[in-house]
């Protein structure tokens, strides 16, 4: 018998200085059963940190074809197309010719550090691509903070994220590899 996806409720409330974004969502989120919580609170963040009343989770790891979320425009095009992970070149050459930019958000210590290094110098040649590595302390935090209701504030105040709840505050800061 397959496993079904575990869905989350999170009421979050953004407030982007950066961008001038100011909104509250109410969003679910259907963790795949091979998805841990720490994968599911980086989509999280990578949504805080790209929001927009257009953004969207995908099926995620249940498609091959789709983004971990995604912004069409009104035509239908991919706008923005983001990962979460440590995707192969392929991929990402995938993202960056259907999407207008396509967003990376790497994390794992070690595995993370690796596959920059393999993925750098094929990197340079997407001009629609940015990559961000999200550190490991952060992640744990982050992943610290699932639960199935979660009622959350996240702060962006240049490049640093600051996510709050009612009885956790902790701050991330995506290092720009891209």
């Amino acid at each position: 018998m397959a496993l079904k996806a575990t869905i989350f409720k999170a009421r979050v409330q953004i407030a982007d200085m950066d961008r001038d974004y100011y909104a509250e969502h109410l969003l679910t989120l259907a963790r795949h059963p091979s998805e841990t919580d720490e994968r599911m609170m980086i989509r999280l963040l990578a949504f805080a940190h790209n929001a927009s009343e257009q953004l969207e989770f995908t099926r995620g790891l249940s498609s091959d074809e789709e983004a971990d979320l995604w912004q069409h425009t009104l035509s239908g095009e991919i706008e923005t197309w983001i990962e979460v992970g440590l995707p192969a070149e392929d991929r990402i050459r995938k993202a960056c010719g259907r999407a207008r930019k396509v967003l990376v958000y790497a994390y794992g210590q070690r595995s993370a550090s690796v596959w920059w290094q393999k993925m750098e110098s094929a990197s340079a040649r997407f001009d629609n691509l940015d990559i961000f590595y999200l550190p490991a302390d952060s992640c744990a935090q982050l992943a610290a903070m699932a639960e199935r209701t979660m009622d959350l504030s996240v702060t962006i105040q240049d490049g640093h994220l600051w996510f709050a709840s009612s009885d956790n505050n902790i701050e991330v800061l995506p290092e720009r590899w891209k």
